[in-house]
Formats: C-alpha cells, structure tokens, sequence
C-alpha cells in the first residue's frame, strides 16, 4: 500500500510525459501518438473543395508603391500589380491592385519599445512569408482576386479626429459584372467591414457568386519551442458542429473532414496569440472549404447573390477581423470567435481562470504580479486540500524509518512485509493514499491556468520586473529557471522518499529532467510554477511545524553514493 500513492503520482507524471512526446510530434510536423487531434468533425462532409471552383491563390508578386493604379486599355496587357498603403491607429495595411486584396496588415500596437520590437506583420506578401486576405466573384467570367482594380481616389489615412476611413476599390467590366469593393476602418478595430457592389452592366440577369478566402503558407510562428507547441492552420466555425480545426498535415493527407454548408459562422486562420477571420452576414447560406493549391493553404466561403437585373446592382456585405487573440474583443465582434483562442478540453475551467486573471491585473497593472496574486488565490482555495495531503506526507515521512527497517528485514518474505506494513500504517493512523487524491482534483486547474498564461496575448511584450521585459519569452537571463530548478530541489527534499533506492533516485531525476524544460518556456510559466512551487513549500513546511514534525530535508547526493 505504501508505494499505490507513488504509483498514482507516478501515473500523473506519465501523463505530462505522454502530452509533452505529443507537442513534441506535433512540433516536428508529425501526428500526435496519443491524442491524434483536438477538434470538432462534421460527420457529413467528406470532401472540402468547393463545388465551385475558386481561382487559386496568387503567390507573391513584385508590386509597386502608388497611390493609384490605371485601367488597362483595350488590348493593352494589364499593369504590374501595385502596393497601396493604408493607415490607421491600429494597422499600416497594404493592398494589392490586383484583385484589391488585402496582401499586409501590421498592427502597430504590438510592438516593445523596451525590447525595440517592430509591430508584428501578420499578413504578408513577400519571398519569405505568404499570409493575404482575398475575395472576388464565380460562377461566370467575372472579376476575381486576380482581375486589376483601381483605387478611388480618396484619403488612405486616418487623420486625427476622424473616427472612420473607406478604401475603395473598383475593377473594369468583366463579362459584363462590374465589382467595386469598398473596405471600411474604424479607429481602435481590428475589425474591417468589407462590402461587395456587384454591378450588371450586361443585357442578361446575372447571378455570380461570392467567395472570401484567407490564404498563407504552412510556415509555423517563431514562439514555439521542441517541449510545447501551439496550433498554427484554418478553423471553421459553424452553430451545428461549433470550432472545427484542420492541421497542415490533414490537409496535405485530403483527409479534411468540415461542415461544409451553414448559414452562419465563420472561416479562420489561427496561430499563436493573432489570428484572421472572414465574417459573412448572419443567415446567409455559405458553402465553407478548406483546401490546398500548390504550396498555399487556403480556408473560406462562397454564398451565392441574388439574381441582379442588367443596370441593377446588389450588396454584400463581409466582415474582415484581423488581429490578436483578445478575448473581450473576440466575444463581441462574432459568435464563437473566442474560439480561435483555444484551451482546448479544460476550456470550462480555463476561461474563469482568465477572466480572474484579467480582473486582477485590472487593480495591479502588471501582468507579472497578476500571475503571481492568482496563484496565491488557488493556494488559497485549495488550502484544506493541500493541508490534509502534507498532513498526509508529514506522517508517512515520520514513519519511513520504520517502514524502511522494516522491508530490509523482511525482504526475503514479501508476504509478511505487506502484513506488518499495514499493521504499521494502522497503528500511526496513516492512509497511504491520503496525500495523493488531494493533489489529484487540483491538477485540471493548474493545467488549464498554464494554457492561459501560454495563450493570452495580453503576455506578449508584458514586462514583470528589472530584466523581464516580455513575459511571452524565455528569461534571457536564466535567473527564473535556476530558481524553479532550485524550488524543486526543496520540494522534492521535503516529501517522503520510497524506501526502494532505485525509486528513491527516480523521485530526484524525473524533476529535475522536468525543470530543465523550463528554460525553454516563456518566463510567465515559469515564474506561475516558481510562485506554486514556493507556496507549496511554504505550506508543507508551516504544516510540518504544526505537526511537530522536524523539518528534515533529504541530501539527494547520499542516495547517489550507494
């Protein structure tokens, strides 16, 4: 009985092994071993091509800098491609002549200028990274992300003062469809309002389709390391089947499983803390894909238009959000947008977990304190928990010299070494088991405020204090790692150690393996497991005193020597 709670913890530890070995796969484009995927599928969809063809994607093209671009005449090849600059107070965007797509989107909030980080580039254009937002019209010869369009003239900046600025786009006539997109920006939002005039300029009725369409590379972000990973790919979002991912790979294999047609939701492109998101209006029916073309990846929409009268026109109106994983800001622009930030099967803990942590730093101001004061709240919470597990402990190292003299002398007669170990355990009135369940209902919880420290974006480029200037990375310094090693040192030394030697050693090596992870992880994580850590210590110790039992810490270099 003496060595079930040691199982059981061992069984713990396991577990973190197992889901480390799957980030670990996952990071090296592989599938995961245990848990080979975390999202939603719709059982009906079998295939996500579109029924009708969306032109691929363009990959990146030489593009100039203008203000505006002229119509080709007749007969004239089309003009290069050119750049167009847009500014507001929370992007520099760029779009392309070509299609007036949206080919780069810098947020400018998100840059350091304790660190001198430039503003993240979430979407790009170029020889190194492809990740651009685009839309255009099927179903006949008409104008697409690839047809030239013109600029409007008209301010491309949002002047101080000014709370809304429009970008108007208008392509020639196509088969006889006109299309002239208008994108709308608002000071503060990530969130651009995208409308769609599709004019009938021809003698006949048409009816063309809509299609929005995100599309990028299968590079993965910078912030992962070998012992985590966060999920980079399209995500589709609809009522019936809710947050559908689809990883690189599944796609690669053509084994995209998605609901394909809704009358709501959205279509996204997730990474690491930013994500995009094309928006249809509520109730139009849309027919959702996810697909690959050469070596782009690309997720989206098509919702078909009313039949528009020649000399008639018709409006469709999109949402386009790009920007970071906020979570008060992804609840409000859309249903389920929240979503893309993902905490995957602790979402029901995480979330409060979140919100605590947000109402905290709303009084402290500073991220790195707000980790620190949750987690003393958890302890605090779970007080009477811990407190009957090191109680639990104290025992049961109080006894370990009996139960150690007692193995050795009965080691040749396992039947009555278990007997007079039971007997031992009664007469001290210890549970063997009491300081492992204690410890077990809290693991969810501290698992899932890791996926929140690791998911917010509010950590990125949040200083702590002196050197910590981003809590998003590594200590550069190291100094917050060799304290979480020396934290697990003490804790290990405080807690009964298992009279068999060789599990003994198990007990020091595994923690200390596990602590060399941490100088890879981001130092808000590590300063969490450094504050639960010495809270724990503080607890054990303080019980121990109360217990009467000497604090007595294990030297690991004695088991060593043997």
């Amino acid at each position: 009985m003496n060595d079930i709670r040691r199982s059981i913890l061992w069984v713990v530890f396991g577990f973190s092994m197992v889901l480390i070995w799957d980030k670990w796969q996952i990071h090296n484009g592989k599938a995961p071993t245990f848990f080979p995927s975390s999202s939603v599928t719709a059982p009906a969809a079998k295939s996500s091509a579109p029924a009708t063809t969306v032109p691929a994607a363009s990959a990146a093209a030489p593009a100039t800098t203008a203000a505006a671009a002229g119509q080709p005449a007749a007969g004239v090849p089309a003009p290069a491609a050119v750049r167009h600059e847009v500014t507001t107070d929370v992007f520099k965007l760029s779009f392309n002549s070509e299609g007036g797509s949206l080919i780069g989107a810098t947020l400018l909030k998100h840059a350091s200028k304790e660190l001198g980080t430039a503003p993240i580039e979430l979407l790009a254009q170029n020889d190194k990274h492809i990740y651009v937002a685009q839309t255009g019209l099927i179903g006949g010869s008409y104008p697409t992300h690839k047809t030239p369009m013109t600029l409007v003239s008209g301010p491309t900046a949002l002047a101080d003062g000014q709370n809304e600025l429009q970008v108007k786009f208008e392509s020639a006539d196509v088969g006889g469809v006109k299309l002239v997109k208008t994108y709308t920006l608002q000071r503060g939002s990530y969130t651009i309002g995208v409308s769609h005039e599709v004019v009938n300029t021809g003698a006949a009725p048409v009816t063309p389709q809509l299609y929005v369409q995100l599309v990028r590379d299968g590079n993965t972000t910078d912030s992962q390391t070998p012992f985590y990973s966060t999920f980079t790919g399209p995500a589709v979002y609809t009522p019936a089947q809710k947050y559908q991912k689809v990883e690189f790979k599944k796609i690669d294999d053509g084994k995209v499983d998605i609901e394909k047609t809704a009358a709501n939701g959205y279509v996204a492109m997730v990474q690491h803390y930013f994500a995009s998101a094309w928006i249809l209006a509520d109730g139009a029916a849309r027919e959702n894909f996810v697909r690959k073309v050469d070596s782009l990846y690309s997720v989206g929409a098509i919702t078909t238009l009313p039949a528009v009268a020649p000399g008639q026109s018709q409006k469709i109106d999109a949402r386009l959000f790009v920007g970071p994983q906020d979570e008060h800001v992804l609840e409000v622009t859309t249903p389920g947008l929240e979503l893309v930030k993902d905490y995957g099967w602790l979402t029901i803990i995480a979330k409060p977990l979140y919100m605590l942590l947000s109402k905290i730093h709303g009084f402290v101001s500073n991220w790195g304190w707000s980790i620190v004061l949750l987690v003393v709240l958890l302890k605090a919470a779970f007080y009477w928990l811990n407190a009957s597990a090191y109680r639990s402990m104290a025992k049961m190292k109080a006894i370990n010299p009996r139960i150690t003299e007692m193995r050795e002398r009965l080691k040749s007669n396992p039947q009555l070494m278990q007997q007079e170990m039971m007997k031992i355990y009664r007469e001290e009135k210890v549970n063997p088991l009491g300081g492992c369940f204690p410890i077990l209902i809290q693991i969810p919880v501290f698992i899932a405020l890791y996926w929140v420290l690791l998911s917010s974006v509010e950590m990125r480029n949040a200083p702590w204090i002196g050197w910590i200037h981003d809590l998003s990375t590594k200590d550069p310094l190291y100094i917050l790692p060799v304290v979480m090693t020396l934290t697990t040192i003490v804790q290990t030394a405080l807690n009964p150690l298992p009279p068999d030697p060789m599990q003994a050693k198990m007990m020091w090596i595994m923690p200390l393996m596990f602590s060399v992870m941490f100088f890879a992880f981001p130092a808000g994580l590590v300063l969490y497991w450094i504050t639960n850590n010495t809270l724990t210590i503080l607890q054990q110790a303080f019980i121990n005193h109360r217990m009467g039992v000497p604090l007595k810490i294990t030297n690991p270099l004695t088991l060593f020597k043997k």
